[in-house]
């Protein structure tokens, strides 16, 4: 129902109100900011997200967000690239990154394999990870996946086809209680979980 005397004002507010974590309190205040502020201001906001919207790319390697082909990660000589961790979005590239505590590559899935919610292997960005660890000589895949039926899920899916790539899976351990996200983990569990990562064996194998 339309409260406001301005059907623009509303059209605004319903639109900030679907972002995530937004209600329509907020989205109101939000909106009437930004009516107070100079036009000019408004207009940097709006052009900086439709040219992030329009031109921002993934990473032609890792999957990850860029501006470029390559990502800034993948670009930095100095990382370790014989080592690849797995995680399921970019968040948990950011996550990781701040804790200081891993200088290898990612690979971005784009998700999790949830068959109640209808999500298969076909929809994640697994095309070029075979590849990747054979053309980049990886040693080590590190499967940073959150702890929960969806990511120990993925995480058998993945060991089984890269079973007989002679590289070492392993998870990171589980300092995060099962059922967390791992973008919601404070720095010093997150990074202590990866530096105590453990060799993972598939159920069969044990």
């Amino acid at each position: 129902m339309n409260t406001h005397s301005s059907k623009l004002l509303t059209d605004a507010v319903d639109a900030f109100s679907t972002l995530p974590g937004i209600g329509r309190k907020t989205a109101l205040r939000l909106t009437l900011h930004l009516l107070n502020q100079d036009v000019s201001a408004t207009t940097k906001i709006a052009n900086a997200i439709s040219t992030m919207r329009n031109h921002i790319k993934r990473c032609e390697r890792c999957n990850h967000i860029s501006d470029q082909n390559f990502c800034s990660i993948c670009e930095q000589k100095s990382r370790n690239n014989g080592t690849l961790c797995i995680v399921e979005s970019i968040r948990d590239v950011l996550a990781i990154e701040e804790t200081s505590q891993y200088n290898g590559s990612y690979h971005v899935l784009g998700g999790l394999i949830s068959p109640l919610d209808g999500v298969g292997p076909d929809q994640l960005f697994l095309d070029n990870l075979n590849d990747r660890i054979q053309k980049e000589h990886i040693q080590e895949v590190i499967m940073a996946l959150s702890p929960t039926v969806d990511g120990d899920t993925t995480t058998y899916y993945l060991s089984r086809i890269l079973k007989g790539q002679g590289v070492k899976i392993s998870l990171i351990a589980r300092g995060i209680s099962f059922g967390g996200e791992l973008e919601y983990a404070d720095e010093v569990t997150l990074g202590r979980s990866i530096l105590a990562r453990t060799l993972y064996q598939l159920p069969d194998q044990a």
